[in-house]
């Protein structure tokens, strides 16, 4: 049952309008109506101006409701709410009303509405002074991002609207997540490593809004994707439903930035702060509703120079090592890109008719070998470009039936080039010219192109209210050529021409059901994985190979979740998961990676069970918290092996992860005080009893943290300095504990080890809401106590640093 409205504060029509003319308006605003029927947030969504937004953002907070009901008992819902201002000139009539909007998808389970009575005697009395009351409210279900977290999925959901504010960047909010770890070697820009309990890199697959990250126009990696252009992230922890068509082996990531059109709204963040950063971002989108048109546009700018301090020995005039301050010269970092999406919404034929295009480019500068063993390096770089795009059609049939159909190309083009002629030394000196150029090894310069190609069907029936399935076919191409422009021998072919063509397809279909008044979820899922290779390998004596083979896989899985009471339930997931090798493990790349053609599938069991709690106390507070044990048993995993000079990604070992994952949260009453914590422990194993590492059988993956936890506390303020201000606090710490960079059985007491690393951020937001405009001020001091802090390799990353952002939202 929807919630019913009780007691409603009178609204007055504001003197702005009357004074501009206006005699009508509207706002629409999204409230949260809690258990005891009291509304503790309204964000507005379609601003009025001329004062109205004022008056309907303080009316919404004092309205009182008889809160919403599920199986006899009250539970938190979200709203849409729309007031409606007439002047006493313009009609002596006053309508409180709801309609669908961004925050309700088409695909949401809607509650019944409220009837919505005639307007009384009183009401039109009240009107006729310049004031309006409610005669009606309808609610439409929950928002996505709580019904993913209340749905089997094994799924933890992020929103970032405090992420937003703040200066921390995505690879930060994923790493403050429980069961998340992401490693980066240096600063903005790095190489990073995202690991989900346990299983790191393309073991884990990302998209945005569903499409795979480098058909989305960020091939730099998750990590470094502008947080301002996210509205949510969705981490599959191990088990992904099948919609994604992804042959993910240790879960999924996707990045939301969709939100349904509605009207026209516009945002752009600034961001400048230690070691050369910038960074600034730039969106906007429209509605007409009339005829359904719907466009948006995004940019971004990143630059940062990465030139932070760094302890490390360096040898003296006599040879020694002796400790020394120095500082990163030669580790820039650069990207822009742009993405403009058009199309129809929200129209009979077509849900979603658009057509979404990027283009992007990066470039990086390389500052050392993984272990900083050798003399830095002062030439070395890479850069990329990328464009394409991405069209989409989704669309209803007779209410049983959904279509999403979803096609997308990318063209990348990769530069990396090592043609130093100097030895550089950590104070970035030219000490002495190489005899030949080359910081890595012989002179490189190394141009890739790719053409990718990437399509999915989703199609899904309601064949009953407890029964729906589902069917998901994924096809996917890659073809890669390459062109080295410092051959050896120019009259050889070049080995980069070689043919590289990697085209497959994951299919699955789905059964879901919800029994018991909808206490009981559980979806049951097939994958079926097919991935033909066509190439050619080169020989040693100048000829090529033809190397053709087939890749075919099954797969199966379940989740399960049972709902003890609105605020208590628990869930149960498992899939037998394999993941086909990528065209960057297949073929190589630059740096230099040698290409391995015979790789094979990985493949793994992995087990989630879990319970989660979201109790409203009655004092008006509200505790969360969760706990999910977890394990990995994967074999025949893909590992980068070799050394700095030459090394090729292998299937060498067989390896086993078992953990626990657990956070709690509290929230006071009116959102003043709010507290969080996370922790993790992973016991990631080589289990493998042949190959290269089965000497280390029984011991701990290296360079893996395997104990780390996360807390935060902030502290609101509102009404600061003016009406709708608020002034915010927030503290973040995290904890990782030591841990070995190589093997744990080899070596005695002088095993090369990560020390326990404790590190602290502050940052205070001060925001202020206008009529149509929200701005917000951020001063933010990361690794406050200028710890020092590794992840890598042991190689050190910032110390303390200095941030400044502000936002602006219409």
């Amino acid at each position: 049952m929807p919630p019913v409205v009780r007691e409603a504060p009178e609204l007055r029509f504001p003197d702005e309008a009357r004074a501009a003319g206006v005699l009508r308006g509207s706002v629409l605003l999204r409230v949260t109506v809690e258990t005891d029927g009291r509304v503790s947030s309204a964000e507005i969504i379609e601003p009025g101006g001329y004062g109205f937004d004022a008056v309907a953002h303080s009316a919404a907070l004092a309205h009182h409701f008889e809160p919403a009901r599920r199986g006899g008992g009250p539970i938190r819902v979200r709203i849409l709410l729309k007031l409606e201002f007439l002047a006493p000139e313009a009609t002596a009539s006053a309508t409180l009303a709801a309609s669908p909007g961004p925050s309700t998808p088409a695909a949401a389970q809607s509650l019944p509405a409220a009837s919505a009575p005639e307007p009384t005697k009183p009401a039109l009395e009240q009107a006729a002074h310049g004031v309006t009351a409610p005669v009606g409210v309808t609610v439409l279900g929950l928002s996505r991002a709580d019904r993913l977290r209340r749905s089997a999925e094994a799924v933890k959901v992020i929103e970032t609207e405090e992420a937003k504010r703040q200066t921390a960047d995505l690879g930060e909010v994923l790493a403050r997540s429980e069961g998340v770890g992401v490693q980066r070697s240096a600063g903005l820009g790095s190489n990073t490593r995202v690991s989900l309990n346990g299983l790191t890199d393309d073991q884990i697959r990302f998209f945005l809004d569903g499409v795979p990250l480098e058909f989305a126009g960020y091939p730099f990696g998750v990590a470094n994707v502008p947080v301002n252009l996210i509205e949510r992230v969705e981490i599959y922890r191990g088990v992904v439903p099948i919609r994604f068509g992804a042959d993910a082996l240790g879960g999924a990531v996707n990045l939301v930035s969709e939100r349904d059109g509605f009207g026209t709204r516009g945002a752009v963040s600034t961001q400048v702060g230690s070691f050369g950063t910038y960074r600034v971002t730039l969106s906007g989108e429209h509605l007409d509703k009339p005829t359904g048109w719907f466009s948006r546009i995004s940019a971004f700018l990143d630059r940062a120079k990465n030139d932070y301090p760094m302890n490390i020995k360096v040898a003296d005039d006599s040879g020694q090592e002796v400790p020394t301050r120095v500082y990163r010269f030669h580790d820039a970092y650069a990207a822009q890109g742009v993405n403009v999406e058009a199309g129809v919404v929200k129209k009979p034929w077509a849900k979603q008719l658009l057509l979404r295009t990027f283009l992007t480019h990066y470039a990086k500068e390389i500052q050392h070998n993984f272990l900083m063993t050798f003399n830095p390096y002062g030439d070395v770089v890479l850069d990329e470009h990328a464009a394409g795009g991405v069209l989409r059609y989704a669309r209803g049939f007779g209410g049983r039936v959904s279509l999403d159909l979803v096609a997308g190309y990318a063209y990348r083009i990769q530069h990396y080039l090592d043609a130093g002629e100097c030895f550089y030394n950590w104070f970035g000196q030219c000490q002495e010219p190489r005899k030949q150029p080359g910081e890595r090894g012989p002179a490189q310069d190394q141009r890739y192109t790719e053409h990718g190609l990437y399509g999915r069907l989703n199609l899904e029936w309601r064949a009953h209210l407890q029964h729906s399935f589902r069917l998901s076919v994924a096809p996917t191409l890659a073809a890669r050529t390459g062109d080295e422009r410092r051959q050896a021998n120019p009259d050889a072919r070049d080995a980069l021409s070689a043919e590289r063509e990697l085209s497959g397809v994951v299919a699955g279909v789905e059964h879901k059901s919800e029994l018991f008044e909808q206490r009981l979820e559980n979806v049951l899922f097939f994958k079926d994985y097919l991935q033909l290779l066509r190439s050619e390998e080169p020989l040693s004596n100048a000829t090529f190979r033809r190397v053709d083979r087939q890749t075919h896989r099954v797969g199966l899985g379940d989740a399960l979740r049972f709902r003890f009471t609105d605020w208590l339930y628990s869930k149960a997931s498992y899939e037998w998961a394999t993941r086909l090798p990528r065209a960057d493990e297949v073929f190589g790349n630059a740096f230099p990676v040698r290409p391995n053609l015979e790789l094979k599938p990985e493949l793994s069991h992995n087990f989630n069970l879990g319970m989660a709690l979201n109790w409203p106390t009655q004092g008006g507070g509200a505790w969360r918290g969760e706990v999910n044990g977890f394990l990995r048993d994967g074999s025949q995993l893909i590992v980068l092996v070799g050394d700095d000079q030459s090394s090729a990604y292998q299937n060498v070992y067989s390896a086993r992860s078992l953990g626990i994952e657990a956070s709690a949260g509290f929230t006071s009453k009116g959102n003043y005080v709010e507290l969080d914590t996370n922790f993790t422990y992973v016991d990631f194993r080589n289990t493998s009893s042949e190959g290269a590492f089965a000497a280390n059988r029984g011991s701990r993956i290296p360079n893996r943290p395997y104990l780390f936890g996360n807390g935060s506390a902030r502290l609101r303020l509102p009404e600061v300095a003016a009406a709708r201000d608020e002034l915010s606090l927030a503290w973040t710490t995290r904890y990782v504990h030591q841990f070995f960079r190589g093997w744990e059985d080899l070596g005695g007491s002088n095993k090369l080890t990560i020390d326990a690393q404790l590190i602290h951020s502050l940052a205070l937001v001060y925001l202020v809401r206008g009529d149509a405009t929200t701005l917000t001020f951020t001063g933010e001091l990361q690794n406050l106590t200028d710890a020092a802090a590794f992840d890598f390799y042991g190689v050190p990353r910032p110390g303390r640093a200095f941030y400044f952002k502000a936002t602006a939202s219409l």
